[in-house]
This record gives C-alpha cells, sequence and structure tokens, in this order.
C-alpha cells in the first residue's frame, strides 16, 4: 500500500484464510443414470473462493484450477458431488476426509512438533504435505519420519534445501531500532490510523521510522509471534495512510478489502527487500515450526520472499490476504513462503482495511 505516510512506503498485506483442502484421485464422479450434470462454471479466483466458501459442508476441501478458471471440490460421497455440481464446480473423488487429515496434523503436532518443519493439508493430492528443511538432521528427522510413515498414505515427507526462519531483517521499508520489517497494510481501528506488520517483528521494535534512523512515525500497540504472526502499530504523526499497495514500478494497487485465500490463487507480495514478486497459494491452515516457535494456521505459497520483507502484503488484486511471516529459500533460488491471513489479524484487533 503507498503510505506516503512515509516517503516511498505502500504496504502489501493479506489476509488469508479459508478454505480447508484436500484431494487425491482424479476421478469424477457420475451418475450413469442420471441427466446430464450442470456444466462446470467458468470463475475467477475470487468467485471460486466465495462458491468454496458455501460448499465446505459434507465435502473434503476444495481449490481453484487457474488454467482452466473453474472450482475443484473433493467429495466422499455421491450425494455430495451432486450437490457440489448443482452449484458449478467440478466434484473429485478422493480418499481421505478432511477429519481424517486434520486427525494426521494433530498427531504431527503432539510426536512431531520439531523446529524446522512444516505441514499442511494439500487439497490436490489429499495429503498432509509434510517439509522438513535442512537444519533437521539425526534423531529428529528419523523421529518425524517414523511419525509421518505411521501416518501412512496420509502424510507425504519431503525435504527443502533452506531454512524456515521468519524474513526479518525489513511494501515499504519500516525501521525499529535493530530491525527493519514491511508495513503490510494501512488499517483503521476506533476511527484511528493504524497499519498491520509481522508479529515477530512488532515483537522486537516498539517505534517505527520509514528511514533507518529517521524519526518515529508509529508505536507497536500489540504484537503476537509465535502461534500467530501479527502486529498493529499506531501512527503517532501526521503520515498519509493510503490503503494501498507499493508495486515498485511507480505505481500502487488500492485495497479496498480483506478477503480469505484459496488454493490454486495466484497471488502477489510485495515487500521491501525484493518488491514484487508473484506466486500460487499451495494450501492453507499450514504450520510452521520456526526456531523461535511454532505458527498455526497460515497461507503457505511458492511467492519468494527474503529477510526484511517480513510483514509485506500479500494480495490478489484489490483484495489484502494475508502478512509475510517467513519461510525457506530466496527471490533467486526460489522456495516456499507462510503468510499470516488478514481477516485475523484485523478480528483481533478490531480493525478495517482503510
Amino acid at each position: 500500500m503507498k503510505h506516503r505516510r512515509i516517503p516511498n512506503r505502500r504496504a502489501v498485506m493479506a489476509a488469508a484464510g479459508a478454505l480447508a483442502l484436500a484431494a487425491t484421485a482424479t476421478v469424477t464422479l457420475a451418475n450413469a443414470h442420471a441427466a446430464p450434470a450442470p456444466t462446470v462454471a467458468k470463475l475467477s479466483s475470487a468467485a471460486a473462493t466465495t462458491l468454496a466458501s458455501q460448499l465446505k459442508t459434507g465435502t473434503a476441501g476444495a481449490f481453484y484450477d487457474a488454467k482452466a478458471e473453474k472450482l475443484v471440490v473433493n467429495v466422499v460421497s455421491q450425494a455430495a458431488a451432486e450437490t457440489v455440481r448443482a452449484k458449478g464446480a467440478e466434484a473429485r473423488l478422493v480418499k481421505h476426509t478432511l477429519a481424517q487429515l486434520d486427525s494426521a496434523r494433530q498427531t504431527l503436532k503432539s510426536k512431531a512438533t520439531i523446529p524446522g518443519t512444516s505441514w499442511g493439508i494439500d487439497p490436490r493430492s489429499n495429503k498432509v504435505v509434510v517439509t522438513a528443511d535442512r537444519t533437521v538432521k539425526g534423531a529428529e528427522l528419523d523421529r518425524l519420519a517414523q511419525v509421518a510413515k505411521s501416518l501412512g498414505d496420509k502424510v507425504e515427507l519431503r525435504r527443502s534445501k533452506g531454512e524456515f526462519t521468519p524474513f526479518i531483517g525489513g511494501g515499504d521499508a519500516i525501521w525499529g531500532s535493530g530491525a527493519r520489517c514491511s508495513l503490510g497494510f494501512n488499517v483503521v481501528k476506533d476511527g484511528q490510523p493504524y497499519f498491520l506488520t509481522a508479529g515477530h517483528c512488532g515483537n522486537a521494535v516498539q517505534s517505527w521510522s520509514d528511514k533507518q534512523g529517521g524519526s518515529e512515525i508509529a508505536t507497536t500497540e500489540k504484537s503476537s509471534f509465535p502461534g500467530d504472526d501479527y502486529s498493529i502499530a499506531k501512527y503517532t504523526g501526521d503520515t498519509p495512510h493510503p490503503s494501498e499497495v507499493d508495486l515498485y514500478n511507480g505505481s500502487t494497487q488500492k485495497i479496498t478489502k480483506a478477503a480469505e485465500a484459496t488454493v490454486g490463487e495466484k497471488v502477489q507480495r510485495s515487500g521491501s527487500t525484493t518488491q514484487v514478486h508473484d506466486g500460487t497459494v499451495k494450501a492453507l491452515n499450514a504450520t510452521v515450526n520456526y526456531q523461535e516457535g511454532t505458527v498455526e494456521g497460515l497461507i503457505q505459497t511458492d511467492v519468494c520472499a527474503e529477510p526484511g520483507d517480513s510483514g509485506g502484503a500479500l494480495f490478489d488484486g484489490e483484495s489484502a490476504l494475508g502478512l509475510t511471516s517467513g519461510g525457506s529459500g530466496d527471490c533467486s533460488g526460489g522456495g516456499e513462503t507462510f503468510f499470516q491471513p488478514v481477516p485475523e489479524a484485523l478480528e483481533a484487533y478490531g480493525a478495517q482495511i482503510g
């Protein structure tokens, strides 16, 4: 968002949240004796998210097929398939219910909460995908592998060459004593101007400036990390605070609302270190076990990010989706990045996009 409040500031945050997932077989359910099924509707990602929110009961997750412009909903029964088709989405038969996959997540949480690991439900594979970064070795890796094996085909274990870390270091840069982060989104609380950024940034900094060593523009009011990864700061001066995200090309993206993310959705991230990059939402309600502690309920993407991008905005058009939390890799070799959903942060603080 453009925070003229600060020379060269715009923030991007994305609220994420919402669409349980699970998928596996590419088998489309069909009733050989029924009338032709309704045509699968072509949908934008925003329309798919809205439709998915109406098809949670009795289904096993969903994802957006951007190439075909359709919503794919996983089901485990014929009755559910008929309901899905009647709404204009594609029904796919899967083996595991969301309850079974969530049970696997709970087992991982209780038996394998190891720093350097993450997991989330992948609707395309109908599995909980577990990732261990390069720091997970020896006995801890063996324990993780044993827990994953005990859960059978509900879990897939992967390795990452990178290391899961919060991206603190530094759309526009905000500075504090010894730390640089990125502003997420400008918001309004009790009629007053505030901004959202990452919780690990708020934990580290009380007084914020728009340049290194500059005058204070805002102070951290509340912060939550680990567990969550969001914080809110109140503007202390007469700083312009438009609801925009800096696109780093001389223009900005207007932000008018917060929204939940959808697996398969194409998104953009803006941050002060690597500026604007795009990618795809890979999982929702993801868990990442940083060395500093565990954060749950995150949006997982393949959008790259680097230290200093923390707190920056994840967005889709005018919709704020999330705040950059952390991940592994960089914008040269790629990686995976996690975002704190914006709607959850707004609800926690009683704030609105604005």
